[in-house]
Parts: C-alpha cells; sequence; structure tokens
C-alpha cells in the first residue's frame, strides 16, 4: 500500500534510479526512503528544502504536546486532519512548505500513520546526513565528558581510519549511568564497548561457569 501511495503522491518526472544510501528497517524507513527519493528526484535544492521543513517541523512536535497528541489521535476525522496539519505547517515553517513536504504529510494522513511522523522524520534526516557523507558517532559515558577528554576523543575519532575514507563524524555525548564507568562508542554499524558495566557482566558470566 505504501509503495502505491508514494507512486501516486510522489509522482515525479523520469530520471535516473535514487540510490538510498542507508536502508532503514520498519515501517518508518520504508516512508523516510520514499520521501528522500521523491525529494532527490525533484532537485538537491528540492531536498534541502524538506529537510529544513523537516528539522523545523521536528522542533515544534518535540516542544508542543499537543502537536503530538493530534498526531497520535486516531480517531480525528479527515478535515480535522486537514485543518491540523495545515495550522502544523504553517507554525513550523512560515514561509510556506515544500510541496514534496505537503505531500509526505498528506500520505501519512490517508494511511493513518500520523502517529508515525516524529520517527518518520528522524530516519529522514538520518538518510540525508549519509547522502552528504557524514558518520553519527556517540560516545556513551556514565557522566558528561571534560571538555579536554571529550576533544581528545574527538580528535582520536578524526584521525582514524573510518574517517580518512572521506567520512564527516557527528560527534555527541550521550550520558547513561547504567554503564558505570568507561565508555561506549557507537558509530556507523560497529559499536565498541569498553564500559565498566561490560566488564562486570563478563566476570559474572565466568564466575558463573563451572570449575
Amino acid at each position: 500500500m505504501l509503495s502505491a501511495v508514494a507512486r501516486r503522491t510522489f509522482a515525479t518526472a523520469a530520471s535516473a534510479p535514487i540510490t538510498i544510501p542507508i536502508q532503514l528497517q520498519g515501517l518508518s524507513g520504508k516512508y523516510a526512503g520514499a520521501l528522500f527519493t521523491a525529494a532527490l528526484k525533484k532537485s538537491g535544492s528540492t531536498l534541502t528544502a524538506v529537510e529544513s521543513d523537516l528539522t523545523s517541523i521536528a522542533k515544534v512536535i518535540k516542544a508542543e504536546p499537543t502537536v503530538q497528541d493530534f498526531l497520535a489521535n486516531p480517531v480525528l476525522s479527515s478535515s480535522q486532519r486537514t485543518e491540523g496539519l495545515a495550522e502544523l505547517l504553517k507554525k513550523s515553517t512560515p514561509k510556506g512548505a515544500s510541496d514534496v513536504t505537503k505531500n509526505f504529510f498528506d500520505v501519512l494522513a490517508e494511511n493513518g500513520r500520523l502517529y508515525e511522523a516524529e520517527k518518520v522524520i528522524a530516519d529522514f534526516l538520518e538518510i540525508t546526513s549519509a547522502h552528504r557523507g557524514e558518520v553519527k558517532v556517540t560516545i556513551t559515558t556514565a557522566a558528561p565528558l571534560e571538555k579536554d577528554l571529550q576533544k581528545k576523543l574527538e580528535d582520536s575519532l578524526k584521525q582514524s581510519q573510518f574517517a580518512q575514507a572521506g567520512k564527516s563524524l557527528i560527534i555527541e555525548n550521550k550520558v547513561n549511568e547504567a554503564i558505570l564507568g568507561g565508555l561506549v562508542v557507537d558509530f556507523g554499524d560497529k559499536s565498541v564497548d569498553l564500559s565498566v558495566a561490560s566488564k562486570v557482566n563478563k566476570l559474572n558470566a565466568s564466575l558463573a561457569e563451572p570449575i
């Protein structure tokens, strides 16, 4: 059903096939991929415009519980959905949203998937980031990294073989007290676990083995 609606709503002139830089799982990933393809088929500037639209819309959704409630409400009438989306787009994109952005929300509304909007937007932004050759690197620690240590880690990562392969690293520090200490580095499809919690788990597993 998604592909049929996407073909109808995201219709564009014939052009060279579009390659999605990363394939994301789940329904939100499929919608995000369809949106990326539709925008880029029109032009690079359209893709940029849609990305700008959705970045602004995501901020409004995150900041306003009433918008979250609207998107999550499964019993709204067609006219209520239309009115609510018009208000959301007007508030998020005062200069006017791209037609592709408008069509995207129409597809979600028609399919009863407005509750997926925030996740689809996140997946779309991940795809566009990969399209630019960016790779998100998440450094998880039990407490916020001190600036000097964070800079040393960032410099080390940027000099790595992974970064030298033409990738632009987007580095983020997340705090998770559950890892107890050390750090976990996630990048691309790889993860390096140097946390205290991991070492404790390995020790517990060893102690549980029969002697």
